[in-house]
């Protein structure tokens, strides 16, 4: 790690670091059509199919790899931003049900839609830019005032508060084994439904394409002298950071996220065109364009309030058992089962 920063520069080596974190991340996820959308979908119509079996084995296989890491003292997660800085409980809770509100309008979640748009899919690439637009208006502009007030209704201080794992008192080794044997039984349900071998793997190596960020920019923070972001696979962020970057004047600062999003569209674009499932989707009669804007609204402003979106929280937060992310995830499950339950009884837009 030392000679590629003496060769490329801390943010240089963040930013490959990204990218091969981003390619793994977007070829496993076009593959095994990895969206807590779809399984929360399966949930709301009591269905508990192959997506939901996905998304489990996927979260399981990401939260074993991280705390095996942790437990083998390979990984400190101690000054993450999702454990050491100041979290909102009152944003992971509005915050997160807004995004669960929003994907399912928007029919996918942040890493889902840059899935999709790098496979052809031109409404996941409309929606996604609307989403980072209101992100970034929610982070420095003039949505900011209304994200600050309801981040500041119920907050709690970084460390020992917002880690689950101080919380609960457990050793590492604990949570690694207890979600191994969750990963264990998600693999049995997913046989049980049917599911392919090759999206049973990929599933995993999405979890995989988590706990690799995590370690990467972990090793590279330990090798640098500055201080160095310890992070993983976040979508909403980093696709600010990167629009930005293409647009405005200035000097583009390499980071893990800037080289993450081209990372995953080339993963995702490349695993689509090699299987031939490489097409261009426009918006019709029957996904109708206004839909999808509110979806994006909503999960834009609801994952600046939640402190990341359904693979930043849900994924990466989660395996760092970071108390605000799980609280965060686990209302984006309520807020989508009870958007499709509702949206369910409404004839015209059960299909949209």
């Amino acid at each position: 790690m030392e000679r590629l920063i003496d060769l490329l520069g801390d943010p240089g080596t963040l930013a490959f670091a990204g990218v091969l974190v981003g390619i793994l991340f977007g070829v496993t996820a076009q593959k095994s059509h990895f969206c807590l959308r779809a399984s929360t979908v399966e949930v709301a119509e009591s269905k508990f199919g192959p997506r939901l079996a996905v998304w489990l084995i996927a979260f399981t296989a990401a939260l074993t790899l991280v705390q095996a890491l942790v437990s083998l003292e390979l990984l400190d997660l101690s000054e993450a931003r999702a454990i050491a800085s100041t979290g909102s409980l009152s944003g992971a809770i509005i915050g997160g049900a807004m995004f669960g509100i929003g994907m399912v309008f928007a029919r996918g979640c942040a890493s889902r839609l840059l899935v999709l748009a790098s496979c052809g899919n031109l409404r996941a690439l409309v929606t996604g830019l609307i989403l980072t637009l209101v992100a970034q208006a929610a982070y420095t502009g003039v949505l900011s005032p209304a994200r600050e007030a309801i981040s500041g209704l119920w907050t709690i201080s970084g460390g020992a508060e917002r880690d689950l794992a101080e919380i609960m008192g457990f050793p590492p080794s604990v949570y690694s084994a207890v979600a191994a044997i969750g990963f264990v039984l998600s693999i049995v349900f997913a046989l049980h439904r049917k599911v392919a071998l090759a999206k049973i793997v990929t599933a995993a190596g999405v979890g995989g394409a988590v706990a690799l960020g995590w370690f990467m920019t972990f090793s590279i923070a330990q090798a640098s002298f500055e201080v160095v972001p310890v992070s993983s696979v976040t979508f909403t962020g980093p696709a600010t950071d990167t629009l930005m970057a293409l647009v405005a004047e200035r000097n583009v600062v390499l980071s893990f996220g800037i080289g993450l999003v081209p990372g995953v569209a080339i993963g995702a674009a490349g695993s689509a065109i090699i299987s031939g499932e490489w097409r261009i989707e426009r918006f019709g009669s029957d996904t109708p364009m206004e839909r999808y804007l509110v979806g994006a609204v909503l999960m834009g402003f609801g994952a600046m309030l939640a402190g990341g979106c359904a693979v930043g929280a849900g994924l990466s937060g989660g395996s760092a058992l970071s108390l605000t992310a799980w609280l965060a995830v686990f209302f984006m499950w309520v807020g989508a089962i009870g958007t499709h339950r509702f949206l369910m009884r409404l004839p015209v837009l059960q299909h949209s």
